[in-house]
């Protein structure tokens, strides 16, 4: 009887082994099957982040096992660093929400960023639209024509809050080369920017996605509306052969760790991320999907006639890069922070 009853618990434990075994393996492949995907945009409608991220959801569930529809939401607020917090901090981690972020806000808690409640390391990194090149811009009516007559003019830029690009840079830019930008911060997006500009309330704009003025507005470079003053990367972008790479402008090697440090994030120009925690086979499979969906026909015919720029960049190198950043030495950090004053 004892024997009877030890091979019949055996059994059972097997038939367990094989139903937990065949459970694990279904959430990647079966999870999303009916399901309804939230992509988050932390800045208001019209801007770049919005435009890349509503393309792509149109298209990505497609390559997503289960073919989920993905709804792209808005949650504006602090240079999108509110919706970097609720990713962290109140997002479920199943796998079934992600967002796109401002370049530079996974960098705040090392940048001295206020009110960053997140590690960037920590967060799922899907992929990025794009390697970015941006630029500081001058409307036309304002007269400044190159970089350097920042150095002896000031110049009014908008921002859309205190760690996003288009405060950080030209904080940046101030503290390391002795521009004179003063900065109007507290805009939704940087579409609310680009309607300040027209209204006269700032003068420019420096932490401008060349990609999101390709798309938005391309007539207003090549009839001057716009004045092109730097490009800010690590490289130059092909289209502006003309226009002064920041890096080329640096006078001493302390000068060149800073901002190689700050700018070294315009590879991950139009980043995607998940909260941390979820599912490895999630992320994994979101990560297959992105890459899926950047050489995707459709959707490059789409990006195309949207005039949006795909060069994308897997999460894996994202990942990489991120991390690589938060091991940047602390003496250069600190010199960083102390140019942002």
């Amino acid at each position: 009887m004892k024997r009877r009853t030890a091979i019949a618990i055996l059994a059972v434990l097997v038939l367990c082994g094989t139903w937990l075994t065949s459970a694990q393996a279904q959430p990647a492949a079966d999870f999303y099957k009916g399901k309804q995907i939230d992509l988050y945009i932390g800045y208001s409608t019209g801007g770049g982040y919005d435009v890349y991220a509503r393309l792509l959801a149109r298209h990505m569930g497609r390559h997503i096992p289960g073919n989920p529809t993905i709804v792209p939401k808005n949650m504006d607020g602090a240079g999108s660093l509110r919706l970097a917090n609720w990713l962290y901090r109140v997002a479920p981690k199943d796998g079934t929400v992600f967002g796109t972020i401002g370049r530079g806000i996974p960098f705040d808690p090392i940048m001295g960023g206020k009110g960053a409640q997140f590690t960037g390391t920590e967060f799922g990194w899907i992929g990025s639209a794009n390697d970015e090149v941006s630029v500081c811009a001058a409307w036309g009516g304002t007269g400044v024509t190159k970089f350097e007559e920042l150095t002896t003019r000031e110049m009014i830029v908008g921002g859309t809050g205190a760690t996003a690009d288009t405060d950080l840079f030209p904080k940046i830019i101030n503290g390391v080369l002795g521009t004179k930008m003063r900065i109007v911060t507290g805009y939704p997006g940087g579409n609310d920017i680009t309607l300040a500009m027209r209204r006269g309330e700032v003068q420019g704009r420096c932490g401008w996605s060349w990609s999101s003025i390709k798309t938005n507005h391309p007539d207003w470079v090549k009839d001057g509306t716009l004045k092109l003053l730097v490009q800010l990367s690590l490289e130059k972008h092909l289209d502006m052969p003309d226009v002064p790479l920041i890096m080329d402008l640096v006078k001493t090697p302390g000068q060149r760790a800073i901002l190689q440090a700050v700018f070294a994030r315009q590879v991950m120009g139009r980043p995607y991320l998940t909260p941390p925690g979820i599912p490895a086979e999630r992320l994994t499979l979101l990560r297959k999907a992105f890459m899926d969906t950047m050489k995707d026909k459709d959707f490059l015919v789409e990006a195309e006639k949207m005039k949006l720029e795909i060069n994308p960049v897997s999460g894996e190198k994202v990942q990489n890069l991120v991390a690589e950043i938060y091991r940047t030495p602390p003496d250069i950090l600190k010199k960083a922070v102390e140019a942002m004053k």
